[in-house]
């Protein structure tokens, strides 16, 4: 009950002309970025954060979590309308979205997409509503050897569960932790690895390298592809919406199946990538007429964008319930949140019950008025991407600029915003993922001090992280995750021989 009447009053504090205001400016924000190949919610969140600066905490995060709600919602224009996917997790909606588009039914495939990423948003927040309590809890048995088990749990069950190369998320996560280790040391006050700079003194910001990381290494890619864009043009009717929400009900296996899925892979390191892709083959696989997809099915634009959606909002879960975020945009919004001098974790729900239940709110309304928003204005936004890349690239980089600059007004921030826009740039050429850095640049400081107050605690004992039952079980699990991939193979592998 006392969740239920925060909730109440986190919607009263948000209905007000301000937020409002702040939620739509957000909202068209996020779909702008998401519109535009190669930005979508990661890089469009990292260049608009320094925007959010002077706002109270509330404000800001519901005008970032819109921003991405936008962007959410707006890479499924691209992908539908012109087969470019606006983010990775959009490749699967072009599978059907683009065919349905072909063949004329381009107001079809967007209702659906936008409809499908709300039910599946809708049920992530649900999930997030009913557990948030529960975090609370047990939020004041965390000392020291219970945040480092946490932050160990993150970083194995990237190594172990991310689907991408194991070495190179491995390279990855080291040079990411490497890279937090400058400057000072907040538990000797030891300079480290500073090389007599008195700029590397503050340390490598982490909003800095994720606007070069993000927004610059992006526009270098695509300068790079030089991208064509010519796509169907598309304007929503009442009749189609309508249309297309009375035949809901025949979806509402796959609609339930993939957002379940997302939540699933959402919580866990999985990602909105393996959940769209997920979706969409469970939903083929279980479908009386499987040879229809990839040919205009309109289920194939459900299954992904429920999934996505769905584990998109649910990675917001435990970046706020325990400190570990569970996609890269969430990893930028914690870092947002600690320059606001909150500190996602347990505690988060005791020490500012106000500020999360009014955000977990703001993903309620964001949600439907970002449904409204862009059924209405498809038109618009689709008509975005005829702008020539030569007049959009120039504003986006003076943009990223700004951003780096502002945060601590040092034009070498700057220069370092550049250096990791190569370094995005390459990662990104040669297949090493960005996720994997971009969280131990966040979390490495943390998970470092964590782990040295425990053993200052302990001293020097290691087995403080089995001293309880609730830091003995997380580290152990973060020990079976980091070797997953080898306990699945030997599972298999005894399978086999029994048959």
């Amino acid at each position: 009950m006392e969740a239920f009447g925060l909730l109440l009053h986190g919607f009263a504090v948000l209905l007000t002309w301000k937020t409002l205001v702040l939620m739509m400016v957000g909202l068209v924000l996020g779909i702008f970025v998401g519109v535009l190949p190669g930005l979508g919610g990661p890089n469009g969140v990292a260049i608009l954060l320094p925007l959010t600066f002077t706002m109270d905490p509330t404000s800001a995060i519901v005008m970032l979590s819109c921003i991405y709600w936008g962007a959410l919602f707006g890479g499924a224009i691209t992908s539908i309308l012109f087969n470019i996917p606006g983010e990775a997790w959009s490749v699967a909606t072009t599978f059907d979205g683009y065919p349905m588009a072909q063949q004329g039914r381009a107001a079809e495939a967007l209702t659906a997409a936008f409809t499908s990423s709300f039910i599946g948003s809708l049920v992530a927040v649900l999930l997030i509503t009913f557990l948030a309590p529960m975090i609370s809890s047990f939020a004041l048995k965390f000392g020291p050897p219970e945040f480092f088990a946490v932050y160990l749990l993150t970083f194995c069950s990237f190594v172990g569960l991310g689907r991408e190369a194991k070495h190179k998320t491995v390279i990855s996560m080291s040079l990411g932790l490497l890279l937090a280790g400058i400057g000072m040391d907040t538990v000797s006050g030891n300079l480290r690895m500073t090389f007599g700079s008195s700029e590397l003194l503050r340390g490598i910001n982490f909003l800095v390298a994720v606007i070069g990381l993000f927004g610059i290494s992006e526009i270098l890619l695509t300068m790079e592809e030089r991208l064509a864009l010519r796509g169907h043009a598309a304007s929503i009717s009442l009749r189609v919406v309508l249309s297309v929400w009375k035949d809901l009900p025949k979806y509402w296996v796959t609609l339930l199946r993939s957002s379940f899925i997302g939540c699933w892979l959402g919580i866990t390191p999985g990602g909105a990538i393996a959940a769209s892709f997920m979706g969409y083959n469970l939903a083929k696989r279980f479908s009386k007429d499987p040879e229809s997809f990839g040919k205009g099915r309109i289920e194939g634009v459900f299954a992904p964008e429920t999934a996505a959606h769905a584990s998109g909002t649910a990675a917001l879960l435990p970046m706020l319930a325990l400190g570990i975020p569970g996609s890269g945009t969430a990893a930028i919004l914690l870092g947002g949140l600690m320059v606001w001098g909150l500190n996602p974790g347990p505690l988060l729900f005791v020490e500012h019950k106000d500020f999360v239940w009014g955000l977990i709110a703001s993903m309620y309304l964001g949600n439907v008025v970002g449904l409204v928003l862009v059924l209405t204005t498809v038109p618009i936004f689709a008509s975005i991407l005829r702008v020539p890349f030569a007049a959009v690239a120039p504003m986006i980089v003076v943009s990223c600029a700004i951003g780096a600059y502002a945060i601590q007004n040092a034009m070498f921030d700057i220069w370092l915003m550049l250096g990791f826009g190569v370094v995005g740039y390459v990662f990104k050429k040669i297949g090493i993922p960005l996720a994997p850095f971009t969280l131990a640049l966040v979390l490495g400081n943390r998970a470092e001090d964590a782990f040295r107050l425990s053993m200052i605690g302990a001293g020097g004992d290691l087995t403080v992280f089995w001293s309880n039952g609730l830091v003995g079980s997380i580290t152990t699990l973060a020990i079976v995750l980091l070797f997953w991939p080898v306990i699945d193979r030997l599972l298999g592998h005894l399978k086999s021989r029994r048959r």
